[in-house]
């Protein structure tokens, strides 16, 4: 006698979204189960990887990051290029660690030129991520948009205390929108809403529930992100059927094992500890219903897409 696998039906569906234009562009979401449960429904579009640059040279990275674009760092155009052609990147995202208010503090003008550079320089979808200070973010991407406004930008974090204005922007520009919100189901939902109510298509928004590393609290971000698929897909929650970003390569670089010297604690080669933690960090992210993981290194990248490939084989 044939065994039957119990099955669960959902009733919801994640949002589609298109990010970038061009022969490039990319479209995410779509499932109509959990996360890779391609035996309960299907995963219309498979997640992706951004690869991170920074619009200035790292100034803590550890060595192990550094490594594979020691040559490209201080020129973040050759380093998005670098991403895409030599290690087949399909996303690029650019943190502009230069305009944190309590570092470099470069100026709006200047940082929005450093990426027009960049968005000029690839056709793949360009993430533009800003330091979470509002007034400095506010001020950076607005212009960004605007300098941009015929390239298809994703652009965040776009928080409850600074929404309105970074958000109109977007609309003016038709950028996409990164709706972040700290670690908590209602006010993720929140702040879909807010964006809606002020304008703000459904289909150019992505939901940043934030994310760490494993080891530092991913149990409950995990969790948060397992209540937003539940709360879509179960529930027909509509401002939950959001494609999910995770802007995690810095969360794990930041941590202190990736700092340690080898063997240290017994813990073993150091640039070996920092690619597995950063590849664990990831698929628990993609396990959790992530649809766009921003990383950092080539062979944690690697590793994540040969899962990926994996997984999503019918």
């Amino acid at each position: 006698m044939a065994i039957e696998i119990p099955k669960t039906p959902y009733s919801g569906k994640v949002r589609e979204i298109k990010v970038g234009k061009g022969e490039k562009a990319i479209t995410v979401g779509g499932e109509n189960s959990y996360p890779f449960y391609l035996f309960e429904g299907t995963m219309t579009h498979k997640p992706r990887i951004a690869m991170e640059i920074l619009d200035s040279p790292p100034q803590e990275w550890p060595q192990a990051a550094i490594e594979p674009f020691a040559d490209v760092i201080n020129d973040p155009v050759a380093w998005a290029k670098k991403c895409i052609h030599t290690y087949g990147a399909e996303m690029i995202a650019i943190q502009m660690v230069s305009t944190d208010p309590n570092g470099t503090n470069r100026g709006a003008d200047e940082a929005a030129a450093v990426v027009k550079k960049v968005a000029d320089a690839i056709d793949v979808p360009l993430i533009v991520w800003g330091t979470a200070n509002h007034e400095k973010d506010t001020q950076v991407l607005t212009r960004v948009c605007e300098v941009c406004q015929d390239k298809r930008l994703i652009i965040g974090p776009v928080e409850e205390k600074d929404y309105k204005k970074i958000a109109a922007a977007a609309i003016g520009y038709k950028q996409t929108v990164v709706a972040s919100s700290p670690i908590d189901i209602n006010l993720a939902k929140q702040l879909n809403i807010l964006l809606g109510n002020i304008g703000v298509a459904d289909d150019m928004i992505l939901m940043d529930p934030t994310v760490s590393s494993i080891g530092y609290g991913m149990e409950y971000c995990y969790s948060v992100m397992e209540r937003m698929r539940m709360a879509s897909l179960t529930q027909q929650d509509e401002k939950l059927q959001v494609p999910i970003i995770c802007n995690l390569g810095k969360e794990v670089w930041k941590s202190k094992e990736v700092h340690l010297p080898d063997n240290e604690n017994n813990m073993g080669n150091a640039k070996n500890r920092g690619i597995m933690m950063e590849a664990m960090s990831a698929m628990a992210m993609l396990l959790a219903g992530g649809d766009i993981i921003i990383m950092r290194h080539p062979e944690a990248i690697k590793l994540i897409k040969e899962m990926i490939a994996d997984l999503t084989v019918a």
